[in-house]
């Protein structure tokens, strides 16, 4: 479980974080805008939902740890 935070944490900075900034750099008058914004796009949701996975599994475990815990 300690583990799984710091990999959430980790996936946001090196997948979406790197997106945001490629997407803050464009200026949206330029021609390639929306090439750019089609890949950011498909790929943020992606690592997005990585995350949210991740995150499920980590509160998931936690919950159990808490309960065998609890009925020990």
């Amino acid at each position: 479980m300690d583990l799984l935070i710091p990999v959430v944490a980790t996936m946001a900075m090196l997948g979406n974080v790197p997106l945001n900034n490629r997407l803050a750099a464009v200026s949206p008058a330029d021609p390639g805008t929306r090439e750019v914004w089609e890949h950011y796009l498909d790929r943020w949701t992606m690592w997005n939902h990585v995350r949210t996975a991740a995150a499920m599994v980590a509160a998931l475990l936690y919950t159990l740890g808490l309960l065998q815990i609890g009925g020990a």
